[in-house]
């Protein structure tokens, strides 16, 4: 894990937040790959890997995310805050509009309450959408972090980078299956199936490469931008993953899978920061 921090420390941050979330796509695309070896998904499985998608993405926008960006804020008192409410209410905001806008199928939801503005797109692609909504903070969130290291603000660490990176990877994983399952259920192809999970992640490296660079080229945002991602995260968070995982009797389970989330992305953060 040296070594690794060592070399993103001396390669370019925009290049570095590109690498690492070209990881977090390839374990997307390992998890959607799984479609290759299992005919189905048991629903409680399904519901303990949403909730451990939650967990890792409430972990990340608080240890990665904010509690950096507060610290880095100037001044004292109620005004240190100001950046971080201001971001985090843009990013909410932000998803919000593309919720609204982007048409979208929640896993496991029916394909009468579909999201966004009306569409005759087929169900398969509404699925691969409504994944990559949740990965569009994830990949800004990456950006922001690599790009606030090249800065050179106190609270941004390449460790703490890698982290964030990680704990989204961790996520991506059975996120990639939770994908491709429902749409191999449809009839669709294996190897289609797979195709569609893993694009949903196409968009990490893209955002993650806007972040880095709007933060190294505006400096003065950061604090902002580290709140957005964090709000754009926690929204995701609230409007889909939750819900999806309150649509059966499993409910427990992705409780727990919530909480273990919450704990790996916490100590990968701590540990590596």
């Amino acid at each position: 894990m040296e070594l690794l921090i060592n070399y993103f420390e001396k390669i370019d941050p925009v290049l570095a937040a590109f690498y690492a979330t070209i990881f977090t796509w390839a374990l997307t695309a390992l998890g959607s790959a799984l479609v290759f070896l299992f005919k189905g998904m048991n629903r409680a499985v399904l519901d303990g890997m949403l909730g451990f998608t939650g967990g890792v993405m409430v972990a990340a926008s608080f240890w990665s995310l904010l509690a950096p960006g507060i610290e880095m804020s100037p001044g004292e008192g109620f005004v240190k805050v100001v950046p971080a409410v201001i971001g985090f209410g843009l990013g909410a905001l932000f998803l919000f509009g593309l919720d609204k806008v982007l048409p979208h199928l929640h896993v496991n939801f029916k394909e009468s309450e579909k999201e966004g503005i009306k569409t005759p797109w087929h169900r398969t692609t509404l699925l691969v959408l409504a994944i990559t909504l949740h990965n569009i903070p994830e990949g800004l969130a990456v950006g922001i972090l690599f790009g606030g290291v090249a800065a050179g603000f106190d609270g941004a660490t390449i460790g703490g980078a890698v982290a964030l990176a990680l704990g989204i990877g961790l996520q991506n994983f059975p996120e990639g299956f939770a994908v491709s399952m429902p749409i191999r259920r449809q009839g669709v192809s294996k190897f289609k199936s797979f195709m569609y999970g893993q694009s949903s992640a196409l968009v990490e490296p893209i955002a993650a490469v806007i972040g880095a660079w709007a933060v190294i080229t505006f400096q003065p945002i950061l604090p902002y931008a580290l709140a957005f991602a964090a709000g754009a995260m926690i929204f995701v968070v609230v409007e889909e993953v939750i819900p999806e995982t309150q649509r059966d009797k499993y409910t427990d389970i992705a409780t727990l899978g919530f909480m273990g989330g919450f704990i790996i992305m916490m100590v990968l953060d701590v540990g590596l920061s």
